[in-house]
């Protein structure tokens, strides 16, 4: 979306990152880094650089911030837009165990000694340190510090998108019996998903969290029509 809106005249955009990969990928839009300091950090910015429309387009799994964006927004009566990509749907081949949280991930790896394959990203693979049984392939943007505290696990550093044939090949290496997984949506990251299927591999799903009740678009360029068309803010944003 940045890239649709970088050369419009009629429009100051400015780019939120959370601060939490080390070397996020260029951008054509000014960029901020960091947090805000909570809903109220978020409002007294929004009001302070006199934000007329606010657009949520962090991950599906970014809850708390998605509803700190939600409440800010109101507060200084502002329109506010989530882009949120479709989840994924288990079609027929997929062997899909659906469940709530990384805790129930871990648990749904059993007892018995298995070989998981970690895609969800670095913030939440402490968890398995609880199941030190298995043996974990960890991928991730920035590397896992401190590494997981458990007898075997391997890293890969990278950043997607990935192609079906290369997770396909990925899985057979580590000869994997379990892909944990979170439901991004789109192709980015869906290579895995499609490989498991073909090589017939369980995936332990992380079902997607509650986001606030905010008007919402599927597609970037539904976003964007979204912005050329939003309603004015109040003329009084105070905090």
């Amino acid at each position: 979306m940045a890239g649709r809106l970088a050369g419009r005249s009629d429009l100051k955009v400015t780019l939120s990152l959370a601060g939490r990969t080390a070397r996020p990928a260029a951008q054509p839009v000014p960029v901020r880094v960091g947090g805000f300091g909570g809903t109220e950090g978020l409002a007294t910015y929004l009001a302070a650089q006199r934000v007329d429309a606010l657009v949520d387009a962090t991950h599906p799994y970014a809850d708390t911030i998605a509803a700190h964006a939600a409440t800010a927004a109101a507060r200084v009566s502002i329109p506010i837009l989530g882009l949120r990509r479709p989840a994924w749907i288990a079609v027929p081949g997929d062997r899909w165990i659906e469940v709530a949280d990384v805790d129930g991930a871990v648990a749904a790896l059993g007892t018995v000694p298995r070989r998981a394959f970690l895609a969800i990203g670095r913030q939440e693979v402490g968890a398995f340190a609880a199941a030190p049984q298995h043996d974990y392939l960890i991928r991730s943007v920035d590397p896992v510090e401190p590494p997981l505290d458990v007898p075997h696990a391997n890293y890969i550093v990278a950043r997607g998108p990935f192609r079906e044939d290369a997770e396909r090949a990925l899985l057979q290496q580590h000869r994997i019996q379990f892909v944990v997984a979170k439901n991004g949506g789109g192709q980015a990251t869906y290579g895995k998903i499609a490989a498991a299927r073909a090589l017939r591999i369980s995936v332990i799903m992380l079902r997607r969290p509650m986001l606030p009740d905010v008007p919402a678009a599927e597609t970037v360029e539904d976003a964007v029509a979204w912005l050329d068309h939003a309603p004015a803010p109040s003329v009084e944003r105070g905090v």
